[in-house]
C-alpha cells in the first residue's frame, strides 16, 4: 500500500510507528543525552498538529502509546498519561518548522556528539565523501546561539534559516534535519552526524582533506540526496529495531 492509498487514519498509525522506532534507533546510536532531543511527525488527520516524544522519557523506552499529539498552542491533545509533558524547546523549534514548511512531515533534533563538536566551528560541511554530497548546497548554518530554544520567535528564525533545505547546523548546539517522512528525517540525521564525524577526523589527520568538486558533488546529491533515498535508507534500521524490540509498537 502506498501513501496515496492509505486513509489519513492509516497514515497516522504508520507515522507513529516510524516515530517510535526512530527514537529507539537514536537511543541505539547514542544520540540520547538526558532529556535533550526530540523527533516530531506531522499528524495527517489534523495537519496543524504533530506527534512528539514526551519530555523526560528515555528514547530507548519510547512506545507508540507514549507519543503525544500536540496542537499549535503546545497543548497535549492525545497520548501519554496524566503526568506527560511536552519539552518546551521541542515545541518552540518544531512548531515553527512545521508551520513554515508544509512539505515537512518530520523533523529530528538531538545533541549528538559529533554534530555538537562540528557545530562549534560555525561552518557548513564540505563535500569530502560521497555521503556528504547528499548535503551539498542543501544545508545551512544557524549562526546565532542565544541559549535554549524557548522563544517562539527564535524558533521562527531557525525555521527561516533552514528555508527549503534538508538540514541545519545549529551553532554551538547540534543538528536539525527534516524530511517528507519520518524515515527520511531520521536517516538524514544519522547520515549528517556521521559526516560531521568524518570531517572532524579528516581535518585532525594533519593533511588538508581533498574535497569533491562542486559539479560532481551536485550530481552525486541528485543521486543519493533524494527524498526517496532518504526514506529507503532508513528501512533496514526500522526492520531491525522492530524485530529486536517489538514492544515499541505497543
Amino acid at each position: 500500500m502506498t501513501a496515496t492509498d492509505r486513509t489519513p487514519e492509516q497514515e497516522r498509525v504508520l507515522r507513529k510507528r516510524r516515530l517510535a522506532a526512530a527514537l529507539r534507533v537514536f537511543a541505539a546510536y547514542g544520540y540520547d543525552e538526558g532529556v535533550a532531543g526530540h523527533i516530531t511527525a506531522r499528524d495527517p488527520v489534523r495537519e496543524d498538529h504533530f506527534w512528539v516524544n514526551p519530555f523526560g522519557i528515555h528514547f530507548a523506552d519510547i512506545r507508540v502509546s507514549d507519543l503525544l499529539l500536540v496542537d499549535a498552542r503546545g497543548r497535549i491533545i492525545e497520548g501519554g498519561g496524566e503526568r506527560a509533558r511536552v519539552n518546551p524547546a521541542a515545541f518552540a523549534l518544531h512548531s515553527a518548522v512545521h508551520d513554515a514548511r508544509p512539505d515537512v512531515v518530520a523533523a529530528a533534533h538531538s545533541h549528538s556528539v559529533h554534530g555538537r563538536a562540528w557545530s562549534t566551528l560555525g561552518r557548513p560541511l564540505d563535500p569530502l565523501t560521497q555521503d556528504a554530497c547528499a548535503f551539498f548546497e542543501d544545508h545551512q548554518v544557524y549562526d546565532d546561539y542565544s541559549g535554549v530554544v524557548l522563544d517562539p520567535e527564535e524558533g521562527k528564525r531557525i525555521a527561516a534559516t533552514l528555508a527549503g533545505h534538508k538540514a541545519l547546523l545549529l551553532r554551538n548546539h547540534g543538528l536539525l534535519t527534516v524530511g517528507r517522512s519520518v524515515d527520511e528525517a531520521a536517516w538524514w540525521f544519522i547520515s549528517l552526524e556521521r559526516c560531521c564525524q568524518v570531517q572532524l577526523m579528516a581535518e585532525a589527520a594533519g593533511t588538508p582533506p581533498v574535497p569533491i568538486d562542486a559539479v560532481a558533488a551536485r550530481a552525486t546529491r541528485e543521486q543519493i540526496g533524494t527524498h526517496d533515498l532518504g526514506r529507503f535508507s532508513f528501512r533496514p534500521l526500522y526492520q531491525h529495531i522492530v524485530r529486536h524490540q517489538p514492544d515499541l509498537l505497543e
